[in-house]
């Protein structure tokens, strides 16, 4: 992994792990296709899903992300220079496969989340061992959403996923999308200034954590994340403004009228730490748990 150095300690020092790449590409799939809502924040779907014989393909992993978009996951074991004309590709079916698609969320996850699949920005994860400045490039071209992750194993227990490049699309030319945008003003528009200018400070904090984060609009909130959601904000209330965290409640100190555990109830957006924000004292104090959830993502 670029940059990034492991030690393993013991009593006279320290050894380093050499980072390596997977024997052979299906290791990586099989591994993340196991465990790919904690390791990528995406419900899993299907595998080596058929496109049909006349498109005549296959994709690697489909799944439903936290924000409810579609999500098609390709796999390289190093680098490969069509991995994202190929994950593209794939994109371009999918869009053209809504119905079936809907089908197959309702089958493995039921109809309540069929009903809300997000069409407005359907994502590709490539995930490969390295990619080249010219991949970098090239998915800041593109109006689709695109994450480059890059992988490595550690000894035999350790894998890093480390992203090399994220950017988020929108459907041109989404009717439902415009809708929401204007719903979006709308909301700003009613909100009272003083809310409207936190919001606005919340928005500036959030980004500036680091340079991998990208903003989701959604009909009920706005999501920011790396490769999985940190923070989720809804509209302005008149008095408040909700931010709920990944950070986990139990480590925090919740504090009565500040920090709730929200565990098993029911909100908008991911994280199970709701933090209430009324003035720009509560955001100077809300920005140690900010960090926390977008280092736990």
């Amino acid at each position: 992994m670029s940059g990034l150095k492991l030690f393993h300690t013991t009593n006279g020092g320290v050894s380093e792990v050499a980072p390596r790449l997977a024997e052979v590409e299906a290791d990586v799939q099989h591994l993340i296709e196991a465990h790919m809502e904690t390791m990528l924040g995406v419900r899993f779907l299907a595998s080596e899903y058929s496109t049909g014989p006349v498109h005549g393909g296959r994709i690697d992993s489909l799944g439903l992300d936290e924000n409810d978009a579609p999500v098609v996951v390709e796999y390289k074991r190093g680098t490969d220079a069509g991995v994202i004309n190929q994950g593209l590709f794939y994109l371009a079916w999918l869009m053209d496969h809504r119905a079936e698609f809907g089908h197959l969320v309702r089958e493995r996850l039921g109809a309540a989340a069929a009903s809300q699949v997000r069409w407005s920005a359907p994502r590709l994860i490539c995930v490969a061992g390295d990619f080249t400045r010219y991949d970098v490039h090239a998915v800041r071209e593109h109006r689709r959403s695109i994450d480059l992750v890059r992988y490595r194993f550690y000894g035999e227990r350790l894998v890093g996923l480390e992203t090399v490049a994220s950017v988020t699309g929108q459907t041109a030319g989404s009717g439902a999308a415009r809708r929401r945008r204007m719903a979006e003003r709308t909301r700003g528009h009613l909100a009272q200034g003083a809310m409207a200018e936190l919001a606005a400070a919340v928005d500036e904090t959030l980004l500036g954590l680091g340079q991998d984060i990208t903003k989701t609009e959604n009909r009920l909130y706005r999501a920011y994340r790396r490769l999985r959601n940190f923070a989720c904000v809804c509209p302005p209330q008149q008095t408040k403004l909700l931010v709920y965290l990944k950070a986990d409640p139990k480590e925090t100190g919740l504090v009565p009228g500040f920090t709730r555990d929200v565990t098993g109830l029911g909100h908008h957006g991911t994280g199970n730490l709701e933090v209430q924000l009324r003035t720009e004292r509560d955001l100077e104090q809300a920005q140690d748990l900010f960090r926390l959830s977008y280092a736990a993502a």
